[in-house]
């Protein structure tokens, strides 16, 4: 699937990325949220479907998208699957926010058939989890960062081994908007970040959790793990379980 680089539509923008092959898991049980999870770089979407089939639940419908295929500064130009180009793994390096832009975009499209009566969610690991709170950020302005509606109404965000993208600008951004602060209290937030991540080291996620709470995200829960690298465990998809259960009412689970 072809996605404007500039979301929305914008007839100035020149790039088109070309999406890869998107997977879903059905829920087994009464539908009562769909989530997409947005895979790390370099990886697929059927990497996490696996996964995420294999979790007790039942209600939860998921969207495992496949990232375009593009050359990544990270790498030298290197082409490989990414949600935005990255120059560095840590919050401090340049936004690519056309490539944020269109990844949100995206993954908005895929929440935006939804049922009008589900709750929608985005998860992510790594740089799937950067797309993921970039677009929490584009739910309580509204917006994207080209300033085009963004008009998923999010009821959780999930992030595994992540950071933050803009964190510099974000609680400037934030002041003066009454409904964006509310919006920013009540979005549910799971972080969640390993001791011993030598990809992207635990204090770029402590550090982004920080900034997040300091915006004013009330909602926010951040569990580290101590020796845990730069992958997931049992224990930690344990707690996104328990976490979106609880946050999202989920039954049967």
């Amino acid at each position: 699937m072809s996605f404007n680089i500039s979301a929305g539509g914008s007839q100035t923008s020149r790039t088109m990325f070309e999406f890869g092959r998107t997977h879903v898991v059905r829920p087994k049980g009464r539908h009562q949220a769909t989530i997409v999870w947005l895979h790390g770089l370099g990886d697929k979407g059927s990497s996490w479907s696996q996964l995420l089939e294999s979790l007790p639940l039942q209600n939860v419908k998921w969207i495992c998208p496949t990232a375009p295929t593009r050359p990544v500064s990270l790498f030298g130009g290197f082409p490989c699957t990414a949600w935005f180009d990255a120059q560095d793994i840590t919050e401090d390096a340049p936004d690519d926010l056309e490539g944020l832009d269109a990844s949100a975009a995206h993954v908005a499209n895929l929440l935006s058939t939804e049922p009008a009566d589900i709750k929608l969610g985005i998860g992510g690991f790594s740089m799937g989890a950067a797309t993921a709170l970039y677009s929490a950020t584009c739910h309580i302005f509204g917006q994207y960062g080209n300033r085009n509606p963004y008009l998923v109404n999010l009821s959780s965000v999930i992030g595994l081994s992540g950071w933050l993208p803009c964190s510099k600008t974000l609680r400037n951004r934030m002041e003066g908007s009454n409904e964006t602060v509310r919006r920013a209290a009540s979005l549910p937030i799971l972080l969640c970040h390993g001791s011993g991540d030598d990809v992207v080291a635990y204090k770029h996620g402590e550090k982004s959790a920080r900034v997040l709470s300091s915006a004013g995200f009330q909602n926010l829960t951040f569990r580290p793990y101590d020796g845990l690298g730069h992958y997931t465990i049992p224990e930690e998809m344990d707690e996104v379980c328990r976490w979106l259960t609880a946050r999202l009412g989920l039954q049967g689970s």
